[in-house]
């Protein structure tokens, strides 16, 4: 259901900004590496059930 009598420039307007922390979380080169190495060893962990 839409929301009605929505004034424009009012802070539920503009949708959330992100914090700092998450801006540097997601161009962290090391971080992105960490989730890389976790998300794979879950995918090989998965298919190794799968197949034994």
């Amino acid at each position: 259901m839409p929301v009605k009598n929505r004034e424009p420039y009012q802070q539920a307007y503009y949708p959330p900004v992100p914090t700092a922390f998450t801006c540097y979380m997601r161009t962290s080169i090391i971080w992105q590496l960490v989730r890389f190495v976790v998300i794979n060893f879950k995918i090989l962990k998965l298919m190794m059930n799968s197949h034994g």
